[in-house]
C-alpha cells in the first residue's frame, strides 16, 4: 500500500554510526518504512529502552534477517494507515506493539498480530513499557517454565523492567516470588511491588537465603538474566525438578558448571529468546497476555514501573543510564514533536 501523501517521505529516527558506546548514537533521517499488506504504519509517542538495545548498538546483536536495523523492539503511538489484509485495526487507534526492530523512530511498521490496544488508566508513555517485558515474562515463566499453583518462583535482576514486572504479576496471580537485587533500596523497591523476600547479593548469599525462606526446598523456577557464576548457583537454588530459564548473559555465557546435581535434582535447564521467534509465536503469546493480563492493567492491579523517560535527541543519556545499572523499572524514549 502506498503511503498517504500528506506524510512525509522522511522521519527522523536514531542512527548508530559505529558499533561502540552511547556517544555513537545520533539523530539521522531515513525514509518512512513501506507498509506490508499485514502491518500497520504507527506515529510513535513513546519507544521503550531495552537491554537488547545496548547490545545491538555495541556489535554484539544484530537484528534478525529482514529487520529494522534500528534500535528499538517496543513501541506505543496511533495507527495512521494500514495495510490490504490488516482486519481488527482502524486509523486513529492506538495501541502498543512489539517489533524486531525499527522503535527509535518518528514512524514504524508492526504485523496487526502483535498490536495491543492501551489498557485505560495507562498514557503512552506508560504503554511502551508494557511490550517487551510482558511477552518475555509470561511467556518464560508461565509457557516456557509452566510455573504450576503453590509453587515458587525466583527472580534476579528483581529491579529491572523484567524483574518488575514478573514481581507484579506473579504476585496477582497467587504465587511466592523472591528475587535478588545489588541494593538495599532496589530490594525496598521490589517489596514494594510484593516480592515476599529481596535479597541484596552484595551482602547475602541468594543461595542460602532461598533456601531458608523455602524450609530447605529451594525453588521451582528461576528467571536469570545473570548468567556466569550464577549458573552454578541457580542448580544448588532450585528445588527438585525445578526449571532454570536464562533470557541474558550479563556476567557471560561460558561458565564450568558441574553438572551431577541437575541431574540428582531431575533439573531443567533452558534458554529462550524473543526476538527471532516467528511472528505466528509471538501472535500467540499476544493473544495469552489480552486475555490474563490485560485485564489485569485495566483494573490496576499491575502497572508499568518507569523509570525514567528522555527525548530522542537525548538517547545516549538514556543508554547510559542503563548502562549504569542505577535505574530501578524501565527507561523510555518519547518522541513528542
Amino acid at each position: 500500500m502506498e503511503l498517504n501523501l500528506s506524510l512525509p517521505k522522511k522521519m527522523r529516527c536514531v542512527d548508530i554510526t559505529e558499533p561502540g558506546t552511547a556517544d555513537t548514537l545520533v539523530v539521522g533521517q531515513r525514509p518512512i518504512p513501506t507498509l506490508g499488506d499485514d502491518e500497520v504504519l504507527i506515529k510513535v509517542a513513546a519507544a521503550g529502552v531495552n537491554r537488547p538495545d545496548i547490545f545491538q548498538r555495541q556489535g554484539l546483536y544484530p537484528p534478525p534477517d529482514g529487520a529494522s536495523n534500528i534500535l528499538g523492539l517496543e513501541v506505543a503511538g496511533e495507527i495512521l494507515m494500514i495495510g490490504s489484509k490488516v482486519n481488527h485495526w482502524q486509523v486513529g487507534q492506538q495501541v502498543c506493539t512489539l517489533l524486531t526492530g525499527g522503535g527509535y523512530s518518528e514512524y514504524a511498521t508492526a504485523h496487526q498480530d502483535l498490536c495491543l490496544p492501551i489498557p485505560s488508566p495507562l498514557n503512552l508513555i506508560q504503554a511502551a513499557a508494557l511490550p517487551e517485558t510482558f511477552f518475555t515474562v509470561w511467556h518464560n515463566i508461565f509457557e516456557h517454565a509452566a510455573i504450576k499453583p503453590g509453587e515458587t518462583l525466583l527472580i534476579h535482576g528483581g529491579s529491572s523492567g523484567i524483574g518488575a514486572t514478573a514481581i507484579q504479576l506473579t504476585k496477582a496471580l497467587g504465587y511466592r516470588v523472591f528475587v535478588t537485587a545489588s541494593s538495599d533500596k532496589k530490594c525496598q523497591h521490589c517489596l514494594k511491588l510484593g516480592a515476599e523476600a529481596a535479597i541484596n547479593y552484595q551482602e547475602q548469599d541468594f543461595v542460602t537465603a532461598t533456601k531458608e525462606l523455602t524450609d530447605g526446598r529451594g525453588v521451582d523456577v528461576i528467571l536469570d538474566m545473570v548468567g556466569g557464576d550464577y549458573v552454578q548457583k541457580n542448580i544448588r537454588a532450585a528445588a527438585f525438578r525445578g526449571r532454570i530459564i536464562s533470557i541474558a548473559f550479563l556476567r557471560g555465557s561460558r561458565v564450568d558448571v558441574d553438572l551431577m546435581p541437575m541431574m540428582l535434582k531431575q533439573l531443567v535447564l533452558t534458554g529462550s529468546t524473543l526476538r527471532t521467534r516467528p511472528t505466528k509465536e509471538k501472535a500467540t503469546i499476544a493473544k495469552a497476555l489480552l486475555a490474563n493480563v490485560w485485564p489485569l492493567l485495566e483494573n490496576g492491579t499491575i502497572a508499568p514501573e518507569i523509570c525514567a523517560t528522555f527525548p530522542m535527541a537525548d538517547v545516549a543519556n538514556a543508554h547510559r543510564l542503563m548502562e549504569s545499572n542505577e535505574h530501578i523499572g524501565k527507561i523510555v524514549l518519547t518522541f513528542f514533536n
